[in-house]
């Protein structure tokens, strides 16, 4: 499609987005009229904030009360549906949300379509003499003897050491190094994949990730595909290299994320391997009225969020997508951090977050450093899904391009996250004006 089509493309993309915006706004009023729309606004925006509301009395009480808040945040949407069947406008309701959601659609796809993704650069990569990779039989559910990665491994060529008791991943890596490794690779979870990549970095070599973890964050946002793990011993014979940042938190590398507050005091409960779900709801009540864990601070390059519940320091920013912005990241070499905090003190700020308040309930900030104190000379930690207790304060910084990581040529690659709306941006595009270019006439001389 050449610039033009495309231009026009999102043009009418914007005003297919007014649209049907406009519908979603005037089916109310068409078919309910004046009266009917501001019972529908009243009955809706209201089940919504009861709901909300109730949800966070449930995660901050004990004992009767929070079953009872539990109670009515199941019975409010419920009641709803009911009253809008009884006024027979439920119809209505249906068609200005088909129309709401249409109009975002529409909204999304002009202005995706106007700022293209930029490719991460790939370079040549020959394949490696010696590669050295870990293996964590454990991880996963076993998906390195499910998926027979150790043997395939070696057929490659590759050096496998699988991980049995208690082991330091990170001698061991430097250990193969001093042997000649030129590669350096993990099967495992994000956090032992981190400690590796940190050794890579510090020695320029190259970095395999296979994605025999539980979650595989890191993998996904490679592009690679995480259904099956031996896709990637693929980058030992037919590679690139991408260059990719890599976080450090009180100089220890991060590749995913680093969680400060509720999580982490949570995961730091012994109690919480043995019932996650029994030790989240014991712990949350507390830790949100802040009678628990420390009060911390965060300086997110020049902004200070005082307070905050919880806190994520993510290597790259994640997207948009969703209420807390935690989708995926689209790019790994954008050289800054993503900060996300969350304030959530009482019911107000609770329900706040429906709007995506930005002042005090939830924040989000790109920044090259972000410094988390608190009054306390210890703090628990997530960091890439591992419980750490680290002094304070906490300093996370970002390396730049500071690791070549080893791809397979062939790979699913990253899935766009849809960009925000925004309807500024929209109205000029609807309104922008477009003239056909007319074929220049050619004289002829007698």
């Amino acid at each position: 499609m050449n610039d033009a089509a495309d231009s026009r493309t999102r043009c009418w993309s914007a005003r297919a987005a007014f649209v049907f915006a406009a519908v979603a706004a005037a089916a109310p009023v068409l078919f309910a009229g004046l009266i009917g729309t501001i019972g529908l606004l009243v009955t809706g925006v209201g089940g919504v904030v009861v709901t909300m509301a109730a949800l966070y009395w449930f995660l901050t009480r004990h004992g009767v009360l929070r079953w009872i808040s539990l109670g009515i945040a199941v019975l409010a949407p419920i009641v709803v549906f009911v009253l809008f069947v009884r006024a027979h406008l439920l119809w209505v309701v249906v068609l200005a949300c088909a129309a709401a959601l249409v109009a975002v659609v529409c909204a999304r796809a002009a202005l995706r379509a106007g700022n293209p993704p930029t490719a991460a650069i790939e370079y040549p990569a020959p394949a490696p003499r010696h590669p050295f990779l870990i293996m964590n039989p454990r991880s996963g559910g076993g998906k390195v003897t499910k998926f027979d990665l150790a043997r395939r491994a070696e057929e490659l060529g590759a050096e496998v050491v699988l991980l049995e008791g208690v082991v330091d991943v990170v001698e061991l890596a430097r250990h193969a190094v001093a042997r000649g490794a030129d590669l350096l690779g993990v099967a495992g979870g994000d956090g032992t994949q981190a400690l590796v990549a940190g050794v890579a970095a510090e020695h320029h070599l190259p970095f395999l990730v296979i994605s025999a973890g539980t979650r595989n964050h890191f993998a996904m946002d490679l592009g690679l595909d995480r259904a099956d793990p031996a896709a990637g011993l693929d980058a030992l014979r037919d590679g690139v290299e991408m260059r990719v940042d890599l976080g450090r938190i009180n100089g220890l590398p991060f590749v995913n994320n680093a969680s400060f507050g509720v999580y982490a005091e949570i995961v730091r409960s012994p109690a919480y391997r043995d019932d996650k779900t029994a030790t989240v709801l014991r712990l949350l009540p507390d830790l949100l009225a802040g009678h628990t864990g420390t009060r911390l601070v965060a300086h997110i390059g020049d902004t200070t969020v005082d307070g905050p519940q919880a806190i994520l320091v993510s290597n790259n920013p994640y997207g948009t997508g969703d209420l807390a912005g935690l989708s995926r990241r689209d790019r790994l070499d954008r050289g800054v951090l993503g900060a996300v905090t969350l304030s959530v003190a009482n019911t107000r700020d609770a329900v706040g977050l429906i709007r995506r308040t930005r002042g005090r309930g939830l924040t989000q900030r790109s920044a090259v450093e972000v410094v988390v104190d608190a009054d306390a000379a210890q703090i628990p930690v997530g960091v890439d899904g591992e419980s750490l207790m680290l002094d304070t304060p906490v300093r996370c910084v970002i390396e730049p391009d500071a690791l070549r990581v080893r791809v397979p040529r062939s790979r699913p690659g990253t899935r766009i996250s849809a960009p925000a709306v925004d309807w500024i941006r929209l109205r000029d595009l609807a309104t922008r004006r477009h003239t056909r270019s007319r074929p220049e006439s050619s004289t002829h001389a007698d």
